[in-house]
């Protein structure tokens, strides 16, 4: 390859990386916003050095390291993301939602085909929940970087220590401390699955009725519901029915099914007196033995561009 020009076979390659690089980089950052600014950013540096890569059978990595460093460049004097169970109890049923909170300070749901890898579903599935994502922010920047690339990327040990430029040695001792990390992040909870087309349409129907005793069914007893951008969370199907009865919730919403974070979601629409439709947010929905464990309702009309949904 000569000095100053890229291969265009090259460049192809260099373009694949674009999907697996946007899961990596949201996997570290928590945000869809920051994980496209970080790739582009990713794509950019690796554009201008592409024509002095010594070694183009090592562009896959390479292109990892510069993700890396901008990432944890991103990560620096940054607030830690999170989900509202990571910042206070549960909430008082019998009282509103409270202020919001600024978007950086949650993590976000992100379009599942946007960071899906298509040679590893079932892998890249489990490892973008939602609830994994949140548990890794837990982490510092550079454990997070190391336990990624080691347990979801299946690098070798050997191979995140050439990106970080460090030992073996550093490595293994680094991903150690970031599973414990992790481990103390997740609370011991047990790991939600996507909801079924089954349980998706009963919600459904009943979320359009807006049948209180039919939502509520559907919830496991000790089922969480948070709320971002506010730092209000309820826990246990009796609480959740005691808010909706509380706050009074009108009706009068249109559903919209997506994909998100792995697992379908729900964007939903409030339908005004004039007739026009405005969004309010996207459920990203959990289930374990065939009930509603998680109800993550991000009241956000920014994400709905993101998802390819209609503003109106």
């Amino acid at each position: 390859m000569t000095q100053g020009t890229v291969e265009p076979a090259l460049g192809a390659r260099l373009e694949e990386l674009r999907q697996p690089l946007t899961a990596y980089c949201y996997r570290m950052l928590g945000s869809p916003h920051e994980a496209e600014d970080a790739v582009q950013e990713t794509m950019v540096r690796a554009w201008r050095s592409l024509p002095g890569l010594s070694d183009p059978t090592g562009l896959r990595p390479w292109a990892y390291k510069i993700a890396t460093n901008v990432c944890i460049d991103a990560l620096r004097d940054r607030r830690t993301r999170a989900l509202p169970m990571d910042l206070a109890g549960p909430g008082d049923p019998h009282t509103n939602l409270g202020a919001p909170l600024a978007e950086s300070a949650w993590v976000q749901p992100i379009p599942t085909h946007l960071v899906e890898d298509p040679h590893e579903r079932a892998v890249s599935r489990e490892s973008i929940r939602l609830a994994f994502v949140a548990a890794l922010q837990h982490l510092l920047p550079r454990q997070r970087a190391v336990l990624i690339l080691r347990d979801v990327l299946c690098w070798r040990a050997s191979e995140v220590a050439t990106l970080l430029e460090t030992s073996v040695d550093a490595v293994n001792s680094t991903v150690r401390r970031a599973r414990a990390a992790l481990a103390e992040a997740q609370r011991g909870d047990l790991p939600g699955e996507p909801v079924d087309a089954r349980l998706l349409q009963r919600y459904l129907d009943a979320f359009e009725r807006f049948d209180i005793d039919g939502m509520v069914s559907l919830l496991h007893h000790d089922a969480v519901i948070s709320m971002p951008p506010y730092d209000f969370w309820l826990r246990g199907a009796a609480d959740f029915r005691a808010w909706l009865e509380f706050n009074e919730i009108p009706c009068g919403h249109v559903l919209a099914v997506t994909e998100a974070n792995g697992g379908p979601a729900v964007a939903f629409y409030y339908r005004n007196a004039d007739g026009s439709l405005a969004p309010l947010g996207i459920q990203v929905l959990e289930a374990r033995a065939g009930k509603l464990i998680g109800m993550h309702v991000f009241l956000d009309a920014g994400l709905f561009p993101l998802f390819g949904l209609p503003a109106a």
